[in-house]
């Protein structure tokens, strides 16, 4: 099981960062200043522990026009599987709900499509580009 929260220290969101370095950055390549960009000041930071207190997930949310945008979902390699995904995708949704909020709204690669469908968003855009990667828009009404 995983405990995910709203980054609350500085560890916390070093934690946090240090997995979208490793997922993006490295992984997939981002340019640094791609991934960790101004957005990252004025955003509500998740980071999603293991029992045994090893942080293996983080994302970010923000609150654009009508909907929670929910942002820069990461899982480590290794751990990927294990549903972890989705619990930070569930818990995001809810810190939506608790700020009054309805809908939901994120830009996923499109290898990821069919997994953000299994939890209700559906695809809203044609197919684009960012940061070198395909992508689409896809929303769920929360």
């Amino acid at each position: 099981m995983l405990k995910i929260k709203p980054i609350e220290t500085i560890r916390e969101k070093d934690e946090a960062f240090d997995i979208r370095k490793v997922v993006f950055v490295e992984e997939q390549k981002v340019p640094f200043d791609e991934e960790m960009d101004e957005f990252d000041d004025h955003a509500i930071h998740f980071v999603g522990y293991t029992m045994e207190r090893r942080p293996v997930a983080a994302s970010r949310l923000r609150f654009v026009d009508e909907y929670g945008k929910l942002e820069r979902i990461a899982v480590l390699n290794e751990e990927r599987g294990n549903g972890y995904g989705r619990d930070i995708i569930l818990a995001m949704e809810d810190a939506i709900r608790e700020k009054g909020f309805s809908k939901a709204k994120l830009n996923a690669q499109t290898y990821a499509i069919k997994f953000y469908e299994k939890l209700g968003y559906e695809v809203v855009s044609e197919e684009f580009m960012d940061a070198g990667i395909p992508h689409v828009t896809m929303i769920k009404d929360l």
